[in-house]
């Protein structure tokens, strides 16, 4: 009697089986791995879910699936204390090839509390606080945080180098209460001096590479490109090979791999002071050296005032935000010049029925100080 082979075992025909076709730079199966060279709209070379923590409706999962039961009580304790992140629609996967579902829903001041202590790094890597971007004795009153994608993301670049023509520091200072814009990404600090430079960004550009803050304030991961917005006046094909040549770049010096997680998408959100009216309003660093003082006289008064000024720093709130559902959909620089309180409403671009669509189209949510600063500036003035 011929002998009966018994059938194999579920990992081992997951081992014996095919690997599936990994995804082409435009998003189709393709018979080969292609080589992971940073293209905008490129998958990753390895699902990086690692490095998302489990959360309620992310347990961690055990064998076969199950989830699996905290080990110790301090487990389940450190768990309840992380931060609840912004409401979205979880009925689709993370990295699903879509329009996300995410709404534009203002951040609670409770959730600001608590991620304000997050770190982000410079590009020297060294660590600040998240609150030290938007508050504190050298933060302007108003602030524009605008999250982007990974470094070699050709749309984020073009979006940079549209907004650093149309909106520049020196319109900001001439607003009549202190504004200023800060950039966070998500990949390695060592690129950032390099991306600063290929998107000609004058505002300082800092880095989360866990991706905390822009889990925590909703922010989630797709491939969808959607709609070409105004902002970007490269072709989808350019874009890609400018992804791809900004990674090739970085391979002798080991970053090639290091830009960040390729279908994180980012957003635009601006706090401001809670009242127009407060005795704070001027940044620390923008302070005249006090005259008639030692030096070393000078150097206690200067300490002493930024330790009350630290004391009393004012209070700010998130007013208005906007978080991207593809990989190209930031905010206009129309609408960023608008809750800005700036002249103007950015470079027109050839086609008009993308710049139109950018003048009459409105993204984020919430209503900025805008109107009630060019009113105070109009009353100084007369």
């Amino acid at each position: 009697m011929a002998e009966t082979k018994a059938a194999p075992t579920v990992p081992e025909a997951q081992a014996s089986a095919p690997a599936p076709a990994v995804p082409d730079t435009n998003g189709k199966p393709g018979d080969a791995t292609p080589v992971n060279t940073g293209a905008a709209d490129a998958p990753p070379p390895t699902p990086q879910t690692h490095d998302v923590p489990p959360t309620a409706d992310r347990p961690v999962e055990g064998e076969n699936g199950a989830p699996r039961q905290a080990e110790s009580s301090k487990a389940n304790t450190a768990t309840a204390s992380r931060p609840t992140s912004i409401e979205i629609d979880k009925s689709m996967p993370e990295d699903f090839d879509g329009e996300l579902s995410t709404t534009n829903e203002l951040p609670s001041p409770d959730l600001i509390r608590k991620i304000e202590n997050y770190m982000v790094l410079d590009r020297h890597g060294k660590s600040s606080s998240f609150k030290s971007l938007y508050s504190g004795p050298n933060a302007a009153r108003r602030v524009l945080v605008i999250f982007i994608r990974h470094f070699f993301c050709g749309n984020c670049q073009d979006y940079l180098r549209t907004l650093s023509e149309s909106i520049t520091p020196e319109m900001l200072l001439r607003l009549p209460v202190s504004t200023f814009i800060t950039v966070i990404g998500c990949g390695d600090p060592k690129l950032i001096e390099t991306y600063a430079a290929e998107t000609k960004c004058p505002f300082p550009i800092y880095t989360d590479p866990n991706r905390a803050l822009f889990q925590a304030l909703g922010m989630t991961t797709t491939w969808d490109s959607g709609s070409r917005p105004a902002y970007m006046k490269k072709s989808l094909a350019l874009v890609t090979l400018s992804s791809i040549a900004s990674a090739l770049k970085q391979v002798p010096k080991g970053n090639a791999l290091k830009s960040g997680h390729f279908a994180q998408v980012g957003g635009e959100f601006l706090f401001e002071p809670t009242t127009i009216d407060t005795p704070i309003s001027t940044p620390q660093y923008e302070r005249q050296k006090e005259y008639g003082l030692a030096e070393g006289a000078a150097r206690v008064s200067n300490e002493a005032e930024e330790e009350e000024v630290g004391r009393r720093a004012e209070e700010k709130k998130m007013t208005w935000c906007h978080r991207m559902k593809t990989t190209r959909d930031h905010a206009e620089i129309p609408e960023l010049m608008e809750i800005l309180g700036l002249d103007g409403q950015g470079r027109p671009i050839k086609n008009m029925k993308r710049w139109e669509r950018a003048l009459s189209q409105r993204k984020g949510t919430g209503l900025s100080m805008a109107s009630q600063m060019n009113q105070r500036g109009k009353e100084v003035e007369a």
